[in-house]
């Protein structure tokens, strides 16, 4: 159902340009867990992680395309009662002379062309994080017609 989701996520033009590596080798989850300096540490529990990535040269819109099927993924694990963590690849460091693109990358052999959005990171949630009250939504943030 996971790999359906991302499957039919729609995209630009229907170029179909993003690609989804599903890792559940926990070896390479562990490795992948580095790929940032900070803020990956929810693939060290993670039993799977999906690395959304694309040729940016089949389309200017692979930044939208590779969200859209993010959240889609995100929503989909909700569904069926897993977690899941958004970790964000793009314009992030591995180190201060590896972007985390690159050590992706070199980690899973994916060509030099790919872009990497995220990794989203799928598992059984530790714990319930209730979302905002409906009474602290900001709407002041939404504008009918006109700004």
């Amino acid at each position: 159902m996971l790999q359906e989701a991302v499957l039919r996520a729609p995209t630009s033009k229907n170029s179909n340009a993003s690609q989804f590596i599903f890792v559940s080798d926990k070896s390479v989850i562990e490795k992948l867990a580095n790929c940032k300096l900070t803020g990956a540490s929810a693939l060290q529990t993670a039993t799977l992680a999906v690395v959304i990535h694309a040729d940016e040269s089949q389309t200017v819109a692979w930044v939208e395309d590779c969200s859209i099927a993010s959240i889609l993924l995100q929503i989909t694990a909700l569904s069926l009662g897993l977690g899941s963590c958004w970790i964000q690849i793009r314009g992030r460091a591995h180190s201060e002379q590896k972007p985390s693109e690159t050590y992706v990358k070199e980690t899973l052999n994916i060509p030099e062309e790919f872009r990497i959005l995220s990794i989203i990171s799928i598992g059984y949630p530790q714990q319930s994080i209730a979302g905002r009250p409906f009474t602290e939504l900001d709407f002041s943030r939404i504008h009918s017609d006109k700004y």
